[in-house]
């Protein structure tokens, strides 16, 4: 039984890679310019200590 494990890892560790690597290399599409700014511009607000609500 053990050997069966022995054999399992590197063969799971070998399917989760190739996932890994179909999943990165994917075409994705192209970002819109505005809309990639106006997330940006949310992001940026995120962290501006003016805008934050104070703490209790």
């Amino acid at each position: 039984m053990s050997s069966l494990v022995w054999l399992a890892i590197p063969l799971v560790a070998l399917v989760l890679a190739v996932l890994w690597v179909i999943w990165t290399s994917r075409t994705r599409p192209r970002a819109d310019t505005h809309e990639t700014l106006e997330e940006h511009a949310r992001f940026k607000a995120a962290f501006d200590p003016d805008r934050r609500e104070p703490r209790d």
